[in-house]
């Protein structure tokens, strides 16, 4: 079943076009990692899914729904973490939360007591002296304590330290486990390959790539360093091989996946004693997407 589905989906400000025809599709249960540099669109795109801004062109569905017209039905099922969370400074953590939760209509008490422990978050004190991560947790506590069937989360773990980066993910493991869908907005590409069943790349507004990342590991190259009892010969006129570097007799390179069979070959006649493989990350990945282009991650 799909969850989120967008067909075209373009919006214009003035002259700029700031999302040009993107089309989503974010199935139940799944967790689909929407990634790209800051200003490529992602918090463009999600505005538009929350009903907060309308589409120039092309349209978005939530649940079946229109994400403009059916906006406040939509809400009753979603969850939302922005990656800069601004409170209420004269709330407690704990108001905040219970106020978030109570206009969902589903207040879990224990649910809600067991989240601010893994947080560990002290919900007695004002919004105004929390800093940047405690503020993260405030959203991350009222979103993961709700009964939610979708999570829409935009850099959640901005601020976060690495011990709540897990918390985090193991809670994100478990919505999907309970058959929850989520779009994970995000540039921390390590937080994207660990949780995320499908990928979405975009990129100056438009989506350049969309699939399991098995399915776009074919972008990218596998990293080899072969240490033999012969010199290499050869190795640079070989399809596929990029950015050689020797040091004695040990040669690390890059290789294009479609071509590992023929170079392993190719480099087994001198004598291997040492091989190692490392699988393409998603940073490669994502790296070779946004060569030549410039902008910050």
């Amino acid at each position: 079943m799909t969850i989120i589905k967008t067909n075209n989906l373009t919006k214009k400000f003035g002259k700029f076009t700031a999302l040009n025809q993107v089309n989503l599709e974010v199935n139940e249960g799944e967790v689909y990692g929407f990634i790209g540099p800051n200003g490529a669109g992602k918090s463009t795109t999600i505005r538009l899914l929350l009903g907060m801004m309308k589409a120039t062109e092309g349209e978005a569905k939530i649940f079946g729904l229109d994400a403009w017209k059916d906006a406040v039905d939509i809400h009753k099922r979603i969850a939302y973490v922005p990656g800069d969370v601004h409170l209420w400074p004269n709330l407690t953590g704990g108001e905040v939360i219970d106020l978030f939760i109570k206009l969902r209509g589903d207040g879990n008490k224990s649910r809600r007591e067991e989240m601010i422990e893994r947080f560990k978050l002290d919900p007695s004190k004002k919004c105004r002296t929390y800093s940047k991560g405690n503020r993260q947790k405030v959203a991350l506590v009222a979103a993961f304590a709700s009964d939610a069937d979708l999570y829409i989360l935009d850099e959640p773990t901005s601020g976060l330290d690495p011990l709540m980066e897990r918390v985090f993910q193991e809670c994100v493991i478990a919505a999907k486990n309970d058959g929850k869908s989520i779009l994970l907005s995000s540039h921390i590409l390590s937080e994207v390959e660990k949780l995320c069943d499908r990928v979405g790349i975009i990129r100056e507004g438009k989506m350049i790539e969309t699939g399991t990342l098995g399915d776009l590991r074919h972008l990218t190259r596998t990293n080899l360093l072969v240490e033999t009892k012969l010199p290499i010969i050869g190795l640079s006129e070989l399809k596929g091989v990029y950015s050689i570097e020797v040091k004695n007799r040990t040669f690390s390179f890059q290789v294009d996946s479609e071509y590992l069979d023929s170079i392993v070959r190719h480099v087994s006649q001198f004598g291997i004693v040492r091989l190692e493989s490392a699988p393409p990350t998603l940073e490669d990945l994502f790296m070779r997407h946004y060569e030549g282009v410039g902008g910050a991650f």
